[in-house]
């Protein structure tokens, strides 16, 4: 894969409280299948897809998705949450041989 995968997430930085939040993420991600083959070596090109997405908020998770390898390249997500408190935001996505990148965003409520 050309490149290391690059996550991306548009949060609000504030909110007050009981607002409902929208939250959108992107990973630049090839999602290899496994299906395709080198064209110049005629091997098939291993599977290598991002296959869990999971946000958590001040640890307990908010959203999780398992990801199948029909989804197209760059995987985006977006999901709302109510804002009751402040505190940060973790995201992780998990490939096929294990690597997990992952971001981070606080959100303060006023």
């Amino acid at each position: 894969m050309a490149g290391k995968p690059k996550p991306r997430v548009k949060a609000p930085k504030t909110a007050s409280k009981g607002e409902v939040v929208n939250i959108k993420t992107l990973i630049s991600h090839k999602m290899e299948t496994g299906l395709r083959k080198n064209k110049k070596t005629g091997e098939k090109i291993p599977r290598n897809i991002i296959n869990k997405f999971v946000a958590k908020f001040d640890g307990e998770e908010v959203f999780s998705v398992d990801i199948d390898p029909a989804i197209s390249a760059n995987p985006y997500f977006q999901f709302s949450m109510k804002a009751e408190k402040s505190g940060e935001f973790e995201f992780a996505w998990i490939s096929d041989n294990g690597d997990t990148y992952s971001k981070k965003s606080k959100l303060t409520v006023k």
